[in-house]
């Protein structure tokens, strides 16, 4: 099926709509899939937060929100498509929308107003759905949580990607999350080569984290990397 481009009108939602979404979709996503949560513990009870994870599928975004239990807005990029089954999920739930090539001071703005009125950033820093396994990230991430001052907390999600063609099928995709340590906030100040080469370090030790998360056959570029043993101890959680 041919996606479809998303609405301009899309913008995030107010907090209470976001709220009872997040019910909703924790019920749907009993019935979705058989969905293993791990590392909740590391979910920070106070302060700015930004949530970054790896997009395997079009069904991440609900399936973070049900491991969360928290009103996330996402940041969606203007230019990718979404395919029109799942246009309700944005229309209803919310997002900020991104420029793909530059993160504008309309985003900055919109970011910074999520987090003070208390909810989740969630970004996805290789900027879509570009793979089966992890590639080098975008340096939004980094960015908006430098300027909104937050931390970033890497979460993994895998075997949803088929979750909607199985749902069809009389199949409960096994589903896993797994929620690592946070870590943050971040210093980027400095000359623009010097910024540059923060970012880059920065989202280099990001991925790690995420890649932290995952089988190491999801690892992707980042596989065989050494600090990723080092954050799999820190995060306190047996990969599957």
């Amino acid at each position: 099926m041919e996606n479809i481009r998303l609405p301009k009108s899309i913008r995030p939602r107010p907090y209470w709509i976001q709220y009872l979404s997040t019910y909703i979709i924790f019920l749907l996503g009993l019935f979705v899939g058989k969905i293993k949560v791990k590392g909740r513990w590391n979910i920070p009870k106070e302060g700015p937060l930004v949530l970054a994870s790896n997009h395997f599928g079009y069904f991440d975004p609900f399936l973070l929100v049900h491991g969360i239990r928290k009103p996330i807005d996402f940041i969606m990029q203007k230019e990718l498509g979404i395919e029109p089954h799942f246009l309700f999920a944005p229309m209803i739930y919310g997002a900020i929308m991104i420029d793909r090539n530059k993160v504008g001071p309309s985003t900055v703005k919109e970011s910074l107003k999520s987090i003070k009125n208390g909810k989740i950033l969630g970004i996805f820093p290789e900027g879509g759905i570009t793979s089966p396994v992890l590639t080098k990230a975008k340096p939004g991430a980094i960015y908006l949580a430098a300027m909104s001052k937050a931390t970033i907390l890497p979460v993994s999600v895998r075997g949803g990607s088929k979750a909607w063609e199985n749902i069809f099928r009389g199949v409960r995709s096994r589903i896993y999350i797994n929620i690592g340590k946070p870590f943050g906030p971040f210093d980027i100040k400095g000359n623009k080569s010097e910024k540059t080469k923060k970012l880059e370090n920065y989202s280099k030790e990001l991925m790690c984290r995420i890649a932290a998360l995952l089988p190491e056959e999801k690892q992707g570029e980042f596989l065989g990397d050494p600090s990723i043993s080092e954050y799999q101890n820190e995060n306190g959680i047996d990969i599957i």
